[in-house]
């Protein structure tokens, strides 16, 4: 069984900070992806959302749509409210064959607020973890009942950030729940990946291999930034050019016979990080770290 290698066009343009990148068409983007030797892409603002135009674009590029994030807000919504917004999105992944949705809860979320430092994110109410764990349960049911999981997204500035966060969420959700794991944002909230990756290897279904330069990290700690400030000071690279240990997260990974995407969304200001050069680093390192483990590399599998 094999993994698949794709990227996220946060490299070109960034959805957060859309000034990143404005200028960069995504004829640009799905091509130098192409060109570095990804085979996926997940949505970016820059993505036709209707899958009658969306479809040929990816297939003239001869890649397939790996996923796309999804604004969760089952804290304040009903499941059934939930359900109805999700639709045009659900709609458009699983007509182009994506298997995952990238899902993260943004009630009160401020990652994408420039002057809000990301130490004052919104904690997660104590005493909704077991009525929001049934509704993200039933929610992801329904969605993998349309043949898309659920993979959630702990995201910096959101109520789901830290290695507790993820365990509470783990334990009071069902298997129709998967978890996206991101490498630089579990670096960035001071967990380490690699232990998170074996405590839930069996529910990992999605992952970001985003690296961490841990100079900058402690910088931006230091100065209490906020999340858009650090990712303009370059606290993520791509994997392999920062201080995550790939080795140790991917034999978790390769013992639980992964077998989803490993997505490259290292974002970082495409003015300084030259797009095309980081996106090969990416995919040139990536493509080692993961052989090294033996997580063997193929197409999609049809």
């Amino acid at each position: 069984m094999t993994v698949q290698l794709g990227i996220n066009p946060l490299t070109w343009t960034n959805d957060d900070l859309p000034s990143l990148g404005a200028e960069t068409p995504l004829e640009t983007c799905l091509s130098e992806g192409r060109q570095a030797g990804f085979t996926g892409f997940e949505l970016g603002n820059k993505f036709p959302r209707d899958a009658s135009v969306l479809g040929p674009i990816l297939a003239n590029h001869d890649v397939k749509l790996v996923s796309g994030w999804y604004s969760g807000e089952l804290l304040t919504r009903s499941v059934e409210e939930e359900i109805e917004a999700v639709q045009s999105h659900l709609i458009l992944l699983r007509e182009l064959g994506a298997t995952v949705m990238v899902f993260a809860e943004v009630t009160d979320c401020i990652h994408g607020q420039q002057g809000t430092p990301v130490r004052l994110r919104p904690q997660f109410p104590a005493e909704q973890w077991q009525e929001y764990g049934k509704k993200l349960s039933e929610f992801a049911k329904y969605t993998k009942s349309q043949g898309v999981q659920v993979a959630y997204h702990h995201h910096m500035g959101t109520v789901i950030e830290s290695a507790e966060d993820i365990d509470n969420l783990m334990d009071y959700t069902t298997e129709d729940v998967g978890l996206l794991l991101d490498t630089g944002h579990l670096t960035f909230a001071g967990a380490d990946p690699a232990v998170v990756a074996t405590r839930w290897a069996h529910r990992i279904n999605h992952v970001h291999t985003k690296d961490v330069r841990a100079d900058v990290l402690a910088d931006v700690k230091n100065r209490k930034t906020s999340f858009l400030d650090a990712v303009l000071d370059g606290v993520f690279t791509v994997p392999g050019d920062g201080c995550v240990n790939y080795p140790a997260v991917f034999e978790p990974l390769k013992k639980a016979n992964y077998q989803g995407w490993l997505v490259v969304e290292a974002e970082q200001d495409p003015a300084i990080a030259h797009p095309m050069t980081y996106a090969s680093l990416g995919f040139n390192n990536l493509q080692q770290l993961a052989g090294e483990a033996g997580l063997l590399i193929g197409q999609e599998q049809k």
